[in-house]
């Protein structure tokens, strides 16, 4: 194993991050167009709106699955080899969309794409801390990820859009995604990745990514994960149907709120790769929860009058706290276990995009109005805040990351190189 020179170290990390963040980008484009494509589907297929959402559930049941039952991949296999497996999965059930025209064909082709998505994006997420210097910029290049990921989910639904206003039918989405996945796919077999040292001789399967599980660090950033997440959902899931009732002058803002909410998703997390390599992260974060939770408070309270321009809002706020939470879970650990703890923290996020929603959606039925299902998020957003604040208060985590930057990140700090 020979270090290579900076600059060549410098260029193939570019192009790596690149790769990353335009792999994000890429599922993104699918995964947060269901939203625009389940009214087509129960048009097209005379469908309830329960049986219309398993097209959101599906996948994210199966990246949640995946997660958990081969995000030791990118440990064993390699980072290398995880990614290229869950791309090949990924563009094959995409391009299958073209020839697809049953309901259930659909719902086995989202499944496959979730599994996929589910190996390739926990190799992706452990490739970070390969291309990273510390863990802060750790945190620093999570949080840009996630802005293209923001950036993916507003371009495609906005294609489509664009096809459906055209009369083509939404499933090209899915062969455009499928080609910038080849694309993908072609650079990340050729370009040369990080090595990573395996020192600990622990035997990588399954059993070592369950008792995860059992560490208290990947418990709690998992946590806190699947609260953001729920409170996230909230918005992008029920914001809508919260400001359906507003009649007041700025009908325009009700109308493009989920727009304007992931606009500022992605600009805050843009913003995030900047902030987070000069504040610190704990306190960045925990003020953010506490103005989202104020932004859920007031607009129960007040309704859509004010809810109309507190919850797209909230997407700032939002903006930079999954990425943090993310990256400092994984960054508790040494990069050999990478793969199995982002698998670990991506289980509890899309479990949680599946059932909070859901949740929200029986409460509102029970109490007969969309206001209940923002209280359960109110007190989720509550919760969230409180534990973030404890974690700014006692720092819990701040003497390992400390260790591991010097073990994981100190030749990477002093040389700005990686290693082949």
């Amino acid at each position: 194993m020979n270090q290579i020179s900076a600059p060549a170290a410098h260029t193939n990390v570019k192009v790596i991050k690149w790769m990353i963040y335009m792999m994000f980008l890429m599922f993104a484009m699918t995964t947060d167009s269901v939203g625009v494509i389940i009214p087509k589907i129960i048009e097209t297929f005379n469908l309830s709106m329960t049986a219309a959402g398993a097209f959101h559930y599906a996948t994210m049941a199966a990246i949640a699955i995946a997660a958990i039952l081969f995000g030791h991949w990118a440990d064993k296999l390699g980072h290398k080899a995880s990614i290229i497996i869950g791309l090949c999965i990924f563009a094959i059930s995409a391009y299958l969309f073209i020839i697809g025209n049953a309901f259930s064909f659909f719902l086995i082709l989202l499944v496959f794409s979730g599994i996929a998505i589910g190996i390739f994006k926990t190799g992706a997420l452990a490739l970070i801390g390969d291309v990273s210097t510390s863990t802060t910029d750790h945190t620093s290049t999570m949080n840009l990820v996630e802005g293209f990921f923001g950036v993916g989910a507003i371009i495609g639904p906005a294609i489509v859009v664009h096809l459906l206003a055209k009369d083509i039918s939404w499933q090209w989405l899915y062969a455009i995604a499928a080609t910038l996945c080849v694309v993908l796919l072609i650079m990340s077999a050729m370009v040369k990745y990080p090595k990573v040292e395996k020192h600990s001789g622990e035997k990588i399967d399954l059993k070592r990514t369950l008792r995860m599980l059992k560490n208290p660090y990947a418990l709690a950033f998992s946590m806190g994960a699947f609260l953001y997440v729920s409170v996230e959902c909230a918005i992008y899931v029920w914001m809508p149907m919260m400001l359906k009732s507003y009649t007041g002058n700025f009908l325009f803002l009700a109308t493009y709120s989920m727009s304007i909410f992931f606009a500022f998703r992605a600009l805050g997390r843009f913003l995030g790769g900047w902030v987070m390599a000069r504040f610190d992260w704990s306190w960045v974060i925990t003020v953010f929860s506490g103005l989202i939770s104020v932004c859920f408070i007031t607009s129960v309270y007040y309704g859509p009058s004010v809810g109309i321009y507190l919850l797209p809002l909230s997407g700032l706020f939002m903006s930079m706290i999954y990425p943090t939470i993310n990256s400092k879970g994984i960054s508790c650990f040494p990069k050999e276990k990478h793969g199995a703890v982002s698998g670990v923290i991506l289980f509890f996020t899309c479990f949680s995009a599946a059932v909070g929603p859901l949740a929200m959606g029986a409460v509102s039925d029970l109490g007969g109005d969309i206001t209940y299902g923002f209280i359960l998020a109110t007190v989720m957003a509550v919760m969230l805040f409180v534990g973030l604040l404890a974690n700014s208060i006692y720092k819990p985590t701040q003497e390992i990351l400390r260790m591991l930057d010097e073990s994981e990140y100190g030749e990477a700090v002093q040389t700005g190189g990686v290693h082949e």
